[in-house]
């Protein structure tokens, strides 16, 4: 699944052709490419709920499913460009889907939205149909002003230690001119790692660098980063 992806995502952005599968031309030598899934626009994000669905994160406010034969659902399994500020590099940016999602269904979103301020929220699955989120259910877990248009960040993943890591750019503009990457109470310029199974809306993991400091913002894994739009873990 990890080098389907990765060539799903090669194929989009450096060969501006339809998204692709990888496969081999008759000579079984020179690599080749085939349509796999066509007519997507704005994909920032591509991602999986532990089954054989990909999930698509369109920049202008949905995520799309796209099932193992390349079919496109024809109703998105989210659409909140309602609630979206879509623009440049704001717009729907991340997702995250719960490691506990087939029991729980819940999944995370990373969006910029009204008043440019970025919105790290909660949603849950239909309980009647996996393909469908249920739009009204979303919960805020941390809203954070923008006070440029770049530099949001956008990524968020579950680490194997089961906890939410969150990429936050410095807030924008060029040369981060309110040096907001490298203060500790400011959420700019940061991947924050926050526990989402405790608290309300969450808590601090005791392993975090800065646990516990009255002078440090608490959610602060790793700090000094321009715009971490996009991260892994190896």
């Amino acid at each position: 699944m990890k080098n389907f992806i990765k060539m799903f995502l090669f194929t989009y952005f450096v060969f501006n052709v339809s998204l692709a599968s990888c496969t081999e031309t008759n000579n079984m030598s020179t690599p080749g490419l085939i349509v796999f899934a066509q007519n997507i626009t704005a994909p920032v994000c591509i991602t999986n709920a532990g089954d054989n669905r990909l999930f698509v994160v369109n920049q202008r406010g949905q995520i799309l499913i796209i099932n193992p034969d390349g079919n496109i659902n024809s109703i998105p399994f989210l659409d909140i460009t309602d609630r979206v500020t879509f623009g440049g590099e704001r717009g729907l940016l991340g997702l995250a889907f719960h490691p506990q999602y087939e029991t729980n269904g819940y999944f995370y979103v990373n969006y910029v939205g009204r008043g440019d301020s970025t919105h790290i929220s909660r949603f849950s699955v239909n309980s009647s149909n996996s393909s469908i989120a249920n739009q009204l259910s979303e919960e805020k877990i941390m809203t954070i002003f923008q006070p440029y248009t770049n530099h949001n960040g956008g990524d968020l993943h579950f680490g194997k230690d089961g906890y939410l890591y969150i990429g936050f750019g410095d807030g924008g503009s060029g040369g981060d001119p309110g040096n907001r990457a490298q203060n500790l109470m400011d959420f700019h310029g940061k991947i924050l790692r926050i526990d989402v199974n405790n608290g309300n809306p969450y808590s601090i993991p005791p392993s975090n660098p800065f646990a516990g400091s009255l002078s440090v913002l608490n959610e602060i894994w790793a700090y000094g980063l321009r715009n971490p739009w996009r991260f892994s873990f190896d």
